[in-house]
């Protein structure tokens, strides 16, 4: 297939495809879905080879969030049965992480509700990142708070933090239509702030809120442009009592496809299956390893993932490794831009501006960039291992509550976490 060819050649040299060839992706055939998964996996090895960077999500606090994002369980008017708690103290945020630590986590996502931080909530992350870095030498912490104000930024660099997560979402042109209480601009500045501090910028979407291809396309060039380090990839799990609970429209061919387009377009970055990977690819998630080189471990923020000793089987029965504490995850040309004052570039730019395509910026993390604090991998909400079977296409407009399970045990609770 000529495209996939060209678009292998583009990833192995770092080069932008074309919007039309992403577009393309995305409008292939089931019958060719093989051939476009093996064509990302050759972009995919070249840059990281088989590994498999786990992640973890801490929800420092939960739940009653200003911010009107509609796909999100923790926001203002949500009906949706979650937990909800103030901050965890530092020494139980500590505790929390350390269960994913043992599970082979390589970073610790913090994450907190809200519209953004105050400057005390700063100072009481920048605690919590000090307690878990006292107890976990050589682990990653990347903080998920909402839109930073000026200032913010360096102080939770100064604190330990290697990195922020602020998502875009969707696309410039349909971001109104999700959120009203903040804006895509808004999103942008942060990214753009973590960046200016010497933060590795974390920042991806959400897919399945009824977007077109061209609202794909939009956003995954924009996070290029923005040269974000990594890009959760999170599909929407319709929460019920959220407005978008009855938007059930993605299949498991759809999101490899979605999956693949994000590795042609950042070829040499981290590409993150985040939220929604129990629900919408179900028994094809092992399929996904061969497009993306991270996942998160267990739990997400308001609902429960597989088991995290179903993640490590997965990962080796697909004939990956889980990466090390002391393997760095970025190829050298991208992890020397990180150690470096940040510039503009695009994902797999290496920092060159000019291989950029004309794309706006990006910003969130997880899920909401001002809602949840912009939760880390989607705090929409996930599918428990053990839930009813899923069909093969849930019915659309029907709310299939029996595929998400929210998340009773870990962070906020007395009970042992999943990871």
């Amino acid at each position: 297939m000529d495209l996939l060819n060209t678009l292998v050649d583009k990833g192995l040299r770092r080069e932008l495809p074309t919007r039309e060839e992403a577009l393309a992706v995305l409008a292939t055939s089931d019958d060719e879905l093989l051939d476009v998964v093996a064509a990302a996996g050759k972009v995919r090895r070249q840059w990281f080879g088989r590994r498999v960077k786990l992640n973890y999500l801490v929800n420092l606090k939960s739940g009653l969030c200003p911010e009107d994002c509609s796909y999100c369980s923790q926001r203002l008017g949500s009906k949706a049965e979650i937990l909800k708690y103030t901050w965890l103290k530092p020494e139980e945020a500590s505790q929390a992480a350390a269960a994913g630590v043992a599970g082979g986590a390589k970073r610790v996502c913090l994450v907190a509700s809200g519209r953004g931080p105050t400057d005390r909530d700063v100072e009481r992350v920048g605690k919590t990142i000090e307690a878990i870095k006292e107890q976990n030498e050589g682990i990653e912490v990347c903080a998920c708070l909402g839109l930073l104000s000026d200032g913010q930024a360096e102080k939770l660099r100064e604190a330990g933090a290697d990195a922020y997560n602020h998502n875009l979402n969707t696309s410039e042109a349909t971001y109104g239509q999700i959120t009203k209480t903040h804006t895509y601009a808004d999103r942008v500045d942060t990214v753009e702030k973590a960046h200016a501090a010497g933060l590795s910028a974390c920042s991806g979407l959400i897919a399945g809120m009824g977007e077109t291809d061209e609202d794909l396309v939009d956003v995954v060039f924009s996070l290029r442009e923005l040269d974000a380090d990594s890009v959760p990839v999170n599909f929407l799990i319709p929460f019920e009592g959220t407005p978008l609970a009855k938007e059930w429209n993605l299949t498991p061919q759809r999101c490899l496809r979605i999956l693949a387009m994000a590795r042609f377009v950042c070829p040499d970055v981290e590409v993150r299956l985040a939220g929604g990977r129990e629900v919408h690819l179900r028994s094809l998630q092992p399929l996904a390893l061969n497009i993306v080189n991270s996942i998160f471990l267990g739990d997400y923020l308001t609902s429960e993932g597989q088991a995290g000793q179903a993640d490590l089987d997965m990962i080796a029965d697909a004939g990956f490794e889980v990466e090390g504490a002391g393997t760095t995850t970025l190829p050298a040309h991208r992890s020397d831009l990180a150690d470096a004052a940040p510039a503009g570039g695009g994902c797999g730019s290496g920092g060159a501006a000019s291989l950029c395509g004309s794309g706006a910026g990006a910003a969130s993390a997880g899920d909401e960039a001002a809602g949840c604090g912009s939760a880390c991998g989607g705090c929409s909400g996930h599918a428990h291992a053990e839930a009813t079977p899923v069909p093969a296409q849930a019915e659309p407009g029907a709310l299939r509550s029996d595929l998400v399970a929210v998340r009773r045990r870990g962070a906020g609770t007395d009970i042992a976490p999943n990871a």
